[in-house]
Formats: C-alpha cells, sequence, structure tokens
C-alpha cells in the first residue's frame, strides 16, 4: 500500500510537470501572437496567465518537498524529483519572460517598425523547444532532449540578426527609437526562453542516464 502510494504520487509529479510545461507552451505562442498583431486583448489574458503558472510551480515544490522529506527516494525516483522541480523553475521563468512580452504588446504605439516575420519564427522555434522538452521528459527520451537543445542555435541567429536589424534602424530613423527597443526587448526575452528549453533539456539527460551535461 505505501509502495503503491508513492508510486501515485511520483506520477502525479511528473503529470504536474507535463501540465505546466503545456500551459508555458501556451503562455508564449499567445504572447508572441498578441505582439505579432498587436491584439491588447489578448496580451492581458496572457498576462493573467502568470499566477496559474506561479500556482502550478508551488504545487510541484510541494510535491517534491513532500517526497523527499517522507519517502527519502534514491536512484533514479531522486533523479525524477530533483529534475521535476528545477524544470519547474525554468518553465516558470520563461513563462514570466512570455508575459513580459504581452506586457509590451501593450506599450508598442501605432504600428510595428518593420513587419513582424523573424522574431514570430523565433517565438515558434522556442515554443516547439518547450513542446519537444516537456516530450522528452514525459517519455525519457535522451535523444529528443539533445536535439531538441540544438534548436537554441537557431534562435541565437535569428536573436543576432534581427537585433543588428533594429539598431540599424533606429540609427537611420531615430523617431522609431521607442517602439524598436520594445522589440529588442523581445529579442532578448526569447532568446532567453530558448536557453530555458535548453536547460530542461539537460535535466531530462541527467534524469535518465545521471550524467550532467552542458548542451547550449
Amino acid at each position: 500500500m505505501v509502495r503503491e502510494r508513492y508510486q501515485r504520487e511520483l506520477d502525479s509529479l511528473k503529470q504536474n510537470v507535463v501540465t505546466m510545461g503545456e500551459a508555458s507552451q501556451k503562455v508564449i505562442l499567445d504572447a508572441v501572437e498578441a505582439l505579432r498583431v498587436l491584439d491588447i486583448e489578448l496580451a492581458k489574458e496572457t498576462i493573467k496567465m502568470d499566477t496559474v503558472i506561479d500556482d502550478y510551480e508551488a504545487n510541484i515544490e510541494r510535491c517534491t518537498t513532500r517526497l523527499l522529506a517522507l519517502q527519502q527516494p534514491l536512484a533514479s525516483d531522486l533523479r525524477l524529483i530533483t529534475s521535476s522541480f528545477k524544470i519547474a523553475i525554468d518553465l516558470e521563468r520563461m513563462s514570466d519572460l512570455a508575459v513580459n512580452i504581452a506586457e509590451i504588446t501593450e506599450k508598442i504605439e501605432g504600428e510595428h517598425v518593420k513587419p513582424l516575420i523573424d522574431i514570430p519564427k523565433m517565438g515558434e522555434i522556442a515554443e516547439n523547444m518547450v513542446k519537444d522538452a516537456i516530450k522528452a521528459f514525459e517519455t525519457l527520451d535522451v535523444e529528443l532532449a539533445k536535439t531538441t537543445a540544438a534548436e537554441d542555435d537557431k534562435v541565437d541567429e535569428l536573436f543576432s540578426m534581427v537585433w543588428l536589424e533594429l539598431i540599424e534602424m533606429m540609427i537611420k530613423d531615430p523617431s522609431i527609437i521607442t517602439n524598436a527597443s520594445h522589440l529588442l526587448f523581445v529579442l532578448r526575452y526569447l532568446e532567453r526562453i530558448g536557453d530555458h528549453a535548453s536547460n530542461i533539456c539537460e535535466s531530462v539527460v541527467y534524469m535518465v542516464t545521471a550524467e550532467r551535461v552542458e548542451l547550449n
């Protein structure tokens, strides 16, 4: 009976991480879409999700604390518990970054300084990284974790390219500095989301193999 309850708690912890990951993925998707079309209502709904994500993290923290205190897990179970806690922190931080993007949507005055093509592309890559990282966690797929982390190179390339483009535009036309500066922050937020997704992939590799790796 005790063992069965313990296994149910482990399964519940894992499912909570998956659910939080799905919620974080949606926050990123909605934040970038709100920015792309300057949808203020969608931005506001996205900002409200911050509390939901924080609740998920708090629940996972309670689960991990209870398991560590009462069950004294070893080996793979211990790695699952500690990795779940670390992944929840990464998910919460990337959700905060997505909320920052939604808040910037409310600050944009008028239209964007340029058609948003590359920034949504960055968002799509980052969002897919989160999706695949959580899938790797759920299925214990080390190879998927490694290939997912490698996608961060694409995010970094787009970051550098668009950053330079916006800087050059501001030099040529100082009147766009305010709105262009907002987009520079968005670039930084998306770049950091990619980094957090890579962190999750590293946690998955450790959870499965007990090896500490640096994937990005």
